[in-house]
């Protein structure tokens, strides 16, 4: 095998990890930072209601952060 040939599949392998890797990285979920003061159930629960009637699913398609 002559340089030339090393170098060149060198780099495609190199280029193959590359996009392999990147491929790998799993979506972000949105976050939602909460401060309330106190103990407010029924805030929560109103948040929690409204992000479920926004299609949003605590966990799977949104965190929050309490």
């Amino acid at each position: 095998m002559d340089r030339r040939t090393f170098i060149g599949r060198l780099a495609g392998g190199l280029l193959a990890v590359s996009f392999a890797a990147e491929a790998q990285h799993a979506a972000r979920l949105p976050r939602i930072g909460v401060l309330l003061p106190g103990n407010t159930g029924t805030g929560t629960e109103v948040l929690r209601q409204g992000l479920r009637e926004l299609g949003y699913a605590e966990g799977r398609t949104v965190v929050i952060e309490w």
